[in-house]
């Protein structure tokens, strides 16, 4: 199974880049996409509906955020948020599609400024998010989450992180509610399971991909159990859609 996510700076600006073009080629089985900036009403040409894929939206009524999900197989259910107050997980930020024994979920953590509010409206975002992480471990559903977390996790996630310690994305409370992800709520990270390699990243905030500082702000993070069954992870370069990289996983699972 192929799974590609990717945060778009906008739906309609990456086709235009050609992201559909792209993905035509990659055979993959389910696309997730972050941060469409416009609502499904709004998509009126066929390009983002391509054939062979079941699309689901989830946006905001406003056109700002959003996700999507493609996928070849056609989903038990599809649901939107995580269950806590509307504001906050409805707010075209969560999209979930259930296959036979795993979920697959499209996240777009809302990203913080230095502005107080700001950071305030992303801790009760993550505290609400934490609750849903720990309450759906204790599931026997496994997950596979794609998302842009406008977090990085490490000091080797973030070009020069000597200057970005006060950055939005690299705060001591951002950096902590991943450590417990990982270390205590249990989850993985798909592609360092294969790459270990330092100096990479998915994202840079000059808006242009490769320019400026990087950061690696854009993962899949799956249940521990399927670990083993990450094949190969990468981000792709050759081709810039927004300024973020797709990023490609190859998992030893079947959908169904």
């Amino acid at each position: 199974m192929r799974i590609i996510s990717l945060s778009v700076d906008g739906i309609v600006q990456a086709a235009q880049r050609g992201l559909f073009e792209w993905l035509e080629q990659q055979a993959a089985d389910v696309i997730c996409l972050q941060d469409l900036r416009t609502s499904e009403e709004r998509l009126d040409s066929p390009v983002f509906f391509p054939e062979g894929y079941y699309p689901y939206f989830c946006d905001k009524a406003d056109g700002s955020r959003g996700v999507a999900i493609y996928s070849r197989q056609l989903p038990r259910a599809v649901m939107m948020g995580f269950g806590y107050s509307p504001d906050v997980d409805l707010d075209g930020t969560y999209l979930r599609a259930d296959f036979e024994q795993f979920s697959v979920v499209s996240l777009l953590v809302p990203q913080a400024s230095v502005e107080p509010q700001a950071i305030e409206d992303k801790i009760r975002f993550l505290d609400q998010l934490q609750g849903h992480f720990q309450k759906i471990s204790n599931k026997r559903r496994k997950y596979i989450f794609c998302s842009n977390w406008h977090i990085v996790h490490q000091k080797a996630d973030v070009q020069n992180w000597e200057a970005h310690q006060a950055s939005p994305g690299f705060l001591p409370f951002e950096r902590e509610w991943l450590n417990s992800l990982y270390n205590e709520v249990g989850y993985v990270d798909a592609f360092r399971v294969t790459c270990n390699e330092r100096d990479v990243y998915s994202w840079w905030p000059s808006g242009k991909a490769g320019e400026g500082d990087g950061w690696r702000v854009d993962t899949q993070v799956i249940s521990p159990e399927f670990a083993p069954y990450v094949q190969k992870a990468r981000y792709y370069r050759e081709r810039a859609f927004s300024s973020h990289l797709p990023l490609i996983v190859d998992y030893d699972i079947d959908l169904y």
